[in-house]
């Protein structure tokens, strides 16, 4: 049955597509909502050249006719700008008087509700006023077209029962065929179905659908770091095959997601020369994304931000404790920023630039939009691998939850591709602190 379907104004900032995302039915703006997206459109994040892309939009759209009567769109409905009359605003509750925003979206919606035969549902990811709306007796929905359910997240893991001849065969023939259903680069741990303490670590090679024993890691590890569990040396392997261009990794504090992708980093730019730079970045979410008013340069700006990514580095180079060293002597991270093979900045930089030949870590990814993720891949050049690390649990972004970041979107639409591969890390390994307080808080 075809529907009505008002729009809140951060449904638009997080995906500047939604208003052609509902099919054939129809879609209002109320009239608030341009006026709050030319609050938006001035800034020079994500969120305001959302805004900007919006307004370009309704204005080409505009051309075809009058937004206020209706636009007709590709998919079948149509698309329209509603104004917000008085007389329904003083419909509202008491408490909801005046003409704030959310309100004059709540009047549209009620104002279409009592005047259309249509079922009228109000989309919006502002959980409070989802929470007004059904106090009014409106139809209230989150924006759900990029969730996933986390419940069901893929893990790029997965145990595999088979035959002692199957697992020798795995390792004179290099290589073995499964009668199950196998994702590309999917990590597998075969177990002896008579032996079960008998267990084999594997995995699908790209799209062929064949089944290879894991690498060996060279003796003193990678850039000095060893895995300490079964994922972790997964993990591993998908950061370094040159062939996989896309490695997701996600798991609670302390599972090592991070340092693992510095570390197979540091090696492929620093030891093999395989990428031309290191490049890292997070997204700078606690300051909305600004760290303009923090005083110094680019670099001392970065310093609160940054320092669990430099935490990680002294780990590496064993430079953790400076006292008694000459003054002459850098720290590891600082000696490859000199050499030209590391870069750390802010995400806000990433945009418009082309990356090629370099390994590219973008850290706390499950910050980040849909849109914002696909951004930062759109970047990649010919040669690049990209990394995005995060846990869906710790999300800063109030735009995003744990169905609906950018991270845990990708390992779902990825999981089929050749060129991607993704690990969910379970234990952490910080210390036995810090993983009884991941569990236990």
């Amino acid at each position: 049955m075809k529907k009505v379907f008002v729009l809140d104004t951060n449904v638009l900032l997080h995906d500047p597509m939604a208003m052609f995302r509902f099919e054939d039915n129809d879609v209002i703006l109320p009239i608030t909502i341009i006026e709050e997206l030319d609050r938006f459109k001035k800034g020079s994040t994500d969120t305001g050249r959302n805004a900007r892309y919006v307004s370009r939009t309704l204005d080409e759209l505009r051309q075809k006719g009058s937004l206020v009567q209706g636009i007709p769109l590709d998919q079948g409905g149509h698309i329209k700008v509603a104004l917000c009359h008085r007389d329904t605003l003083q419909q509202l509750p008491a408490e909801l008087e005046g003409d704030q925003g959310d309100n004059a979206i709540l009047a549209v919606a009620m104002e279409h509700k009592h005047h259309y035969d249509l079922p009228v549902v109000l989309v919006s990811k502002d959980t409070n006023l989802r929470i007004k709306a059904d106090a009014l007796g409106l139809v209230a929905e989150d924006y759900e077209t990029d969730k996933i359910d986390i419940d069901e997240l893929y893990t790029g893991t997965v145990e595999v029962m088979t035959s002692a001849e199957n697992m020798t065969l795995l390792f004179s023939e290099g290589h073995l065929r499964l009668e199950t259903t196998l994702y590309p680069n999917q990590a597998i741990t075969l177990v002896d179905e008579t032996n079960p303490t008998h267990t084999a670590l594997a995995f699908v090679k790209g799209d062929s659908g064949k089944v290879v024993p894991i690498g060996k890691l060279p003796h003193a590890g990678v850039s000095r770091i060893h895995p300490r569990n079964r994922e972790q040396r997964f993990a591993f392997e998908l950061l370094l095959q040159d062939d996989i261009s896309l490695v997701t990794l996600v798991g609670k504090a302390g599972t090592g997601k991070t340092l693992l992708a510095i570390a197979a980093g540091v090696q492929k730019v620093a030891d093999e020369r395989l990428y031309s730079r290191l490049l890292i970045a997070r997204p700078i979410v606690p300051l909305g994304r600004d760290i303009g008013y923090l005083p110094g340069d680019i670099g001392e700006k970065l310093n609160p931000w940054m320092q669990p990514l430099y935490d990680n580095f002294d780990l590496i180079f064993g430079t953790q404790d400076m006292r008694g060293r000459p003054d002459h002597w850098r720290r590891g991270h600082e000696e490859m920023i000199d050499q030209g093979l590391l870069q750390i900045e802010p995400l806000t930089y990433i945009r418009g630039r082309t990356i090629p030949k370099q390994f590219l870590i973008v850290d706390e990814a499950q910050n980040l939009t849909p849109h914002e993720v696909k951004t930062i891949l759109t970047r990649a050049g010919d040669g690049t691998k990209i990394v995005l690390t995060g846990d869906p649990d710790q999300i800063d972004n109030p735009y995003v939850d744990a169905a609906s970041n950018g991270l845990t979107y990708v390992v779902e639409r990825f999981k089929g591709e050749a060129l991607a591969g993704h690990i969910t890390l379970y234990k952490g390994e910080r210390s036995a602190l810090a993983e009884r307080s991941a569990i236990l808080l």
